[in-house]
C-alpha cells in the first residue's frame, strides 16, 4: 500500500505594522517638461510595505496570515484592502484612521528596472499598540514587526516580549534606510527578535560598517538572534553567532525589484518555520525575490510554495 504524504499543516502568522498602496508606472525615461505629458506602458497598483507586502507573499506560499495597521477611511485604504482580501489576507486588524490618508507610493519603474519613489507615510504613522485587539496573539506561529521604527523600541518590546512569552517566534523589517540614531530608537526591541531581515544599505547605516558580517555581528551583540539581510544582485547573507551562510541570488530577468524584499523575508520565513536549516530558507527567499523580480510589484507573477521549491530545485540542479 502506498502512503500519502501527511499534509502540510498552515502556518498561522500575524504581520503588524507598515502597510502601503504602491502606484507603479513602468516606462519611465524622464519627467515631462512644466506640463507635458507622456505615454508610458503600464499604471497599475498592488499591496506593499514591510508588514502587507509580507502578509500578501506569506499567504501565497501557504500560510494563514492575519494583518494589523492602520489605514484611512478612503479610497486608498479600501483598494489596499481589497487587494490584501483577494490574496486571502485576513485583514479585520486594519484599523481605519479619520483625517488621515491611507500610505501610498507613486514609483516610476525605469527600463532598466530602478525605482525611485515618491512616497506619503500617511495612517502608518497613526499606528499604536492598543489598535491590536485582545486576541491578537492567539494561536499564532509566528509575528513579523514591519517597520518597528514606526513603534518605537520600547512599545515595539512589549509587542514583541508578549509574543514570545506566549512561544511565538518573531521577526522584523524596517522600512527607513539606516543609521546610528535609527538603531537607538529601535534598540529596546532587538533582544526580543528571533530575525532581523533589513537589506545591506539599512544594515551599514545602522551600524557604521561597510563589511556586511561585521555589521551584522554588531546587531547580534545588541541581543538579535539571527540576522538575515539582502544585498540585491548578490542575494543573502545569513548571520547567527554560529554561523555565516552566503547565498547567491538566481539569476532572472530584472523588470522590477519592488517588494523583493518583502518576498525575500517571507520565502524565509516560510522556510524556517517549516524546518529548513539557514542556508535552505535564505536560499528559499530568494527563490521567491527572484519570482517578484520578474514582474511589477509585490504580487507580480502567479506562485504558490510548491513553484518556488521546484523553481529552486531546478535551478541548484542546472
Amino acid at each position: 500500500m502506498t502512503l500519502s504524504p501527511p499534509p502540510i499543516v498552515p502556518l498561522v502568522i500575524a504581520t503588524v505594522g507598515v502597510h502601503v498602496l504602491d502606484i507603479h508606472v513602468v516606462g519611465i525615461d524622464s519627467l515631462p517638461e512644466g506640463s507635458d505629458g507622456a505615454l508610458v506602458e503600464s499604471i497599475g497598483f498592488s499591496a506593499a510595505g514591510t508588514a502587507g507586502g509580507t502578509a500578501l507573499v506569506l499567504s501565497r506560499l501557504g500560510a494563514t496570515v492575519r494583518t494589523h495597521g492602520a489605514i484611512g477611511t478612503d479610497s486608498i485604504g479600501r483598494s489596499l484592502t481589497a487587494l490584501l482580501d483577494a490574496e486571502g489576507v485576513d485583514t479585520h486588524g486594519l484599523v481605519p484612521k479619520g483625517g488621515v490618508q491611507t500610505s501610498s507610493s507613486v514609483i516610476p519603474v525605469r527600463p532598466n528596472g530602478d525605482r525611485p519613489a515618491w512616497h506619503c507615510i500617511g495612517a502608518n504613522a497613526q499606528f499604536v499598540l492598543d489598535d491590536l485587539g485582545s486576541d491578537a496573539l492567539d494561536g499564532l506561529d509566528h509575528v513579523h514587526l514591519g517597520g518597528p521604527e514606526f513603534l518605537g523600541g520600547p512599545v515595539a518590546a512589549e509587542l514583541l516580549g508578549r509574543a514570545r512569552e506566549r512561544g511565538i517566534t518573531t521577526s522584523a523589517d524596517l522600512l527607513a534606510g539606516g543609521d546610528p540614531g535609527l538603531l537607538e530608537w529601535i534598540g529596546d526591541a532587538l533582544p526580543h527578535l528571533d530575525y532581523l531581515l533589513p537589506n545591506d544599505e539599512q544594515t551599514r547605516g545602522l551600524t557604521g560598517s561597510d563589511d556586511l558580517e561585521d555589521g551584522a555581528r554588531a546587531l547580534l551583540d545588541r541581543g538579535v538572534g539571527c540576522v538575515a539581510l539582502t544585498c540585491g544582485a548578490d542575494g543573502a547573507l545569513v548571520v547567527t553567532g554560529d554561523d555565516t551562510i552566503v547565498v547567491p541570488a538566481f539569476p532572472v530577468d530584472v523588470v522590477d525589484t519592488t517588494g523583493c524584499g518583502d518576498a525575500f523575508s517571507a520565502g524565509f520565513l516560510t522556510g524556517r518555520l517549516r524546518g529548513l536549516d539557514l542556508a535552505d530558507a535564505a536560499e528559499l527567499g530568494c527563490a521567491v525575490a527572484a519570482h517578484v523580480a520578474q514582474g511589477i510589484g509585490t504580487a507580480a507573477n502567479s506562485y504558490d510554495l510548491a513553484a518556488i521549491e521546484t523553481f529552486r530545485h531546478s535551478r541548484a540542479a542546472s
